[in-house]
């Protein structure tokens, strides 16, 4: 990713081809929010990011305001009026208080983020999980392309899914379409105790074991080595033998958690993202190990790297608006 500081945006090489096709699409990190506008084709026109105001719910309405102050100010993008905007969050909204939910940036649940920013913005909006955002983004010109049903998996700090189907995302009846990763990790033996707590209030899902700092832990609770992610994956490439262990009990784990979507999805492709989507053996390892338990002769669902890298989270967003009125 080449982001920009803050203050500072940093221009693709489109061009706009009027001011309604611009759409500017926020991601809503827990460490940066990061801003892009691009134009009907999907061509980036500019980018920036600043950090996340830590705890601070206020400060981040403000942040997200002013990314947006500074894309459409910018007289190098030649257009005029409000750009369409689209807001991928951590968590999602209540449908029955619209309030945000679920999100482990935690000084924005139980507020009424959506209302709060159209009404500093004074226009609509669209938002959308950041899983969500990145299914969407994947499924509309990435990896997911061409597929009728993708399922987009974050493998990150925390473990997070979207689905989409027919160029649309899923949300589901309660928002939570997706969200595979607080579901039990199935089919636990010794090896997996004891279970994890999650900062949900359970224990044992499947994020306290796929994510990055439940890679890590797994590592630390083997061998007494504190390493972090990538560390061990580039250990176990090497050849550290503890480190290859640890990977491979990963990819075990990751195998049986999503043999169970691929049994109740069944999606035409599955695309990973997130920091540990870099971590190459994933792609060999977890559709080696996840036959067994998938309720089929043969399982010929690809598992496959994202196309856009950390800007498709971003690009999710904007996307939430059609490419035409």
């Amino acid at each position: 990713m080449t982001g920009a500081g803050a203050g500072h945006v940093d221009r693709g090489s489109g061009v706009p081809d009027d001011g309604a096709s611009l759409r500017i699409g926020i991601d809503l990190g827990g460490t940066k929010i990061e801003a892009i506008a691009i134009d009907g084709g999907g061509a980036q026109l500019a980018r920036l990011r600043r950090p996340t105001p830590q705890g601070d719910y206020e400060g981040t309405l403000e942040a997200i305001v002013g990314l947006i102050a500074a894309i459409e100010g910018d007289p190098a993008l030649g257009r005029s009026g409000p750009a369409r905007v689209g807001i991928g969050t951590p968590g999602a909204f209540s449908s029955a208080t619209g309030r945000l939910k679920n999100s482990n940036s935690t000084c924005l649940n139980r507020r009424e983020l959506a209302a709060d920013l159209e009404a500093r913005l004074a226009r609509p909006l669209r938002f959308a999980n950041d899983a969500n955002c990145f299914a969407l983004s994947e499924a509309v010109d990435g990896a997911g392309a061409g597929a009728r049903v993708v399922f987009g998996v974050i493998l990150g700090t925390g473990v997070g899914g979207g689905i989409v189907v027919d160029g649309r995302v899923l949300e589901g009846r309660n928002s939570i379409a997706g969200e595979w990763g607080h579901n039990p990790l199935p089919l636990m033996d010794e090896a997996d105790s004891p279970r994890p707590a999650c900062y949900c209030g359970r224990a044992g899902c499947v994020e306290t074991w796929l994510s990055g700092p439940g890679l890590s832990a797994d590592h630390l609770h083997a061998t007494g080595q504190a390493m972090p992610a990538a560390a061990v994956a580039a250990a176990a490439a090497a050849g550290d033998a503890g480190c290859a262990a640890t990977l491979e009990r990963y990819c075990g784990r990751a195998a049986r958690a999503l043999a169970g979507v691929i049994n109740l999805l069944d999606p035409d492709v599955i695309v990973l993202g997130g920091g540990l989507s870099n971590i190459d053996p994933l792609y060999e390892r977890i559709p080696a190990l996840w036959g067994p338990h998938v309720f089929s002769d043969r399982v010929d669902t690809p598992l496959v790297r994202n196309r856009h890298g950390d800007s498709s989270g971003v690009r999710g967003a904007a996307w939430l608006w059609p490419a035409r009125h």
